[in-house]
């Protein structure tokens, strides 16, 4: 099975071309070397739904650019030989080598969570930030789906590693790849 990107287009504010998202977001997954049976989905909303998805699940007051919600919030896929899922903390101590969910056993597929993403916010936040719309829904996509494989950017340390990793995965599946 195939690393599967589901991506849903539930706003009309700005458009979407939900196969080039996939596609990225297929390249990011298996960069990070999670697995060939992983399922994802990215979602694409309005406002007044991240709004509400903000308040619900963070407690804070109005839209943002994008949520994550993993499968589970403390899954972090061990590294090494197959064994049990085991917390592991994210950041400078993350290796690069394989990761595998051994518990969901052969032909069930790793389902990460999703990816929700706010266009409206992304075109708004885009000139100061990544530059231009497309760009920011890039980043958008590589910044949520290394939150679901268990980055974060709670201190000044952990926000530097995943900052360069993303401009990394950027560079190397975004920049100069075809639309």
């Amino acid at each position: 099975m195939p690393i599967e990107v589901f991506v849903a287009d539930e706003q009309s504010d700005r458009p979407i071309d939900a196969t080039r998202w996939s596609r990225l977001a297929q390249h990011i997954v298996a960069d990070r070397r999670v697995g060939s049976d992983v399922e994802l989905s990215i979602l694409f909303v309005d406002e007044a739904a991240i709004s509400s998805l903000n308040e619900r699940f963070l407690d804070q007051d109005g839209p943002t650019d994008v949520l994550s919600f993993p499968i589970e919030d403390d899954l972090i896929l061990p590294i090494g030989p197959p064994g049990p899922i085991a917390p592991r903390g994210s950041g400078p101590g993350r290796q690069d080598d394989d990761y595998e969910d051994e518990s969901t056993g052969p032909g069930i597929p790793l389902l990460l969570g999703d990816v929700v993403i706010c266009p409206e916010v992304a075109a708004r936040n885009a000139p100061g930030h990544a530059g231009t719309y497309e760009d920011e829904l890039a980043l958008l996509v590589v910044h949520g789906i290394l939150h679901l494989l268990g980055m974060d950017h709670e201190d000044e340390q952990e926000a530097a590693v995943m900052e360069a990793l993303e401009q990394e995965l950027l560079d190397r599946h975004y920049r100069g790849a075809p639309p």
